[in-house]
């Protein structure tokens, strides 16, 4: 490999959530995190090598992201990483992906009215829709008929899709996109496609040809594409995200939005930078990460599946989140957080955080050697509590 993924960096100390703020969420300090989807690496050198160039520049004023260094670079990026052409006359700028999510669920729904999700749900989903007075409504990942079902209610006005799917990492087939997009058609229910996690596909956990396929090519009606390249790039604390809204009518009203009411018509010139280099110059360096990444979940399978074969789990076909399902070992979500914290001194997301008991969520967004002690750990809490 060119770059070196198993260099160990120190982030504590430096107000990181996974490492300094463990206590947070876990109660104690000084655990080893495997918590937060963000990653232990270094950005790539091509953006940081193009944030110092613009730091040396030494003047931060008010910026435009409606400028073709962008645009361009995101519609080049579209078009080289899922063969799919975009309207950058549809693409708005917000400072997270779910600044954008709470916009257009204020637009485009009203309190009490219901928010269909696949379950498991990410946690931020579920607490944005909940903060917002809507009603949260479940269809389990890969059941249409449950899926049918939440739609059709009346007053069911928004479908959150998450694709690639947070936190089981499924790739969504084109049969699958189509039949999503004919019933929100069918029923009249705006679509917002959360993509944040589409940059990271391993091309050895799909089906053969199987890829990620952006909502742009199934939306119809009302419907937004929201994405960022931070997650990929791991660049998340310089915020901001982009999207790409459908309906020209929706488009304005949301540019309104950001521009007026909510005052973020200026994004942060350091995140600007950072999109642009990444999906200009930053495409081998994520790839070999994503092989970098597979490789610490495959051998994550292999030690699990030594360990107890009757879990069966396979690596996920999108991200760095091995979304573990224990329930066939039979025990309680209480009892092995007890033995992870207590005498394993990690921190690994208990699947409750998603809606879902007898599962953890373990980020292998890391060095390998981490990941080893990580998964370890793991297995020896559980084998204690077997």
């Amino acid at each position: 490999m060119s770059y070196d993924f198993d260099k160990t960096i120190d982030r504590r100390g430096t107000w990181c959530v996974q490492w300094d703020g463990v206590a947070d969420r876990f109660g104690v300090d000084g655990l080893l995190p495997f918590t937060i989807s963000d990653m232990d690496f270094a950005s790539p050198p091509q953006v940081l090598d193009a944030l110092r160039r613009r730091v040396e520049h030494g003047v931060f004023g008010y910026t435009d992201w409606r400028q073709d260094d962008f645009l361009s670079a995101v519609r080049d990026w579209f078009s080289s990483r899922y063969a799919t052409d975009i309207d950058t006359g549809r693409v708005v700028y917000g400072p997270s992906v779910l600044n954008q999510l709470s916009q257009l669920l204020r637009m485009w729904s009203g309190p009490g009215d219901g928010v269909v999700v696949h379950t498991p749900t990410y946690d931020g989903f579920l607490k944005a829709i909940s903060g917002l007075g809507r009603e949260l409504r479940g269809a389990p990942v890969g059941d249409l008929a449950a899926l049918e079902r939440q739609l059709a209610r009346p007053d069911s006005k928004v479908l959150v899709l998450c694709s690639p799917h947070n936190p089981t990492g499924r790739v969504w087939t084109q049969a699958e996109l189509t039949e999503t997009a004919r019933l929100a058609a069918a029923y009249g229910v705006a679509v917002i496609s959360d993509e944040i996690h589409a940059d990271f596909v391993h091309p050895g956990f799909v089906a053969e040809g199987q890829r990620h396929l952006p909502w742009t090519r199934f939306g119809t009606g009302r419907w937004a594409l929201i994405t960022s390249a931070t997650k990929a790039f791991n660049f998340p604390a310089l915020s901001g995200s982009y999207g790409i809204v459908g309906d020209p009518d929706d488009h304005a009203a949301f540019l309104r939005r950001m521009g007026t009411g909510e005052g973020l018509a200026s994004p942060a010139v350091l995140s600007l930078t950072a999109h642009i280099a990444a999906y200009r110059e930053g495409g081998p360096w994520l790839d070999e990460l994503g092989a970098y990444v597979a490789g610490n979940l495959r051998m994550v399978a292999e030690r699990l599946g030594s360990a107890f074969p009757s879990v069966a789990w396979k690596p996920p076909q999108a991200g760095y989140l091995a979304w573990i399902d224990l329930r066939s070992l039979g025990i309680a979500d209480e009892a092995l957080q007890r033995e992870l914290i207590e005498r394993e001194k990690v921190a690994i997301m208990p699947g409750t955080t998603y809606g879902c008991e007898g599962f953890v969520r373990l980020n292998v967004g890391c060095p390998r050697a981490k990941a080893e002690l990580g998964v370890d750990a793991l297995i020896r809490a559980l084998r204690r509590l077997v």
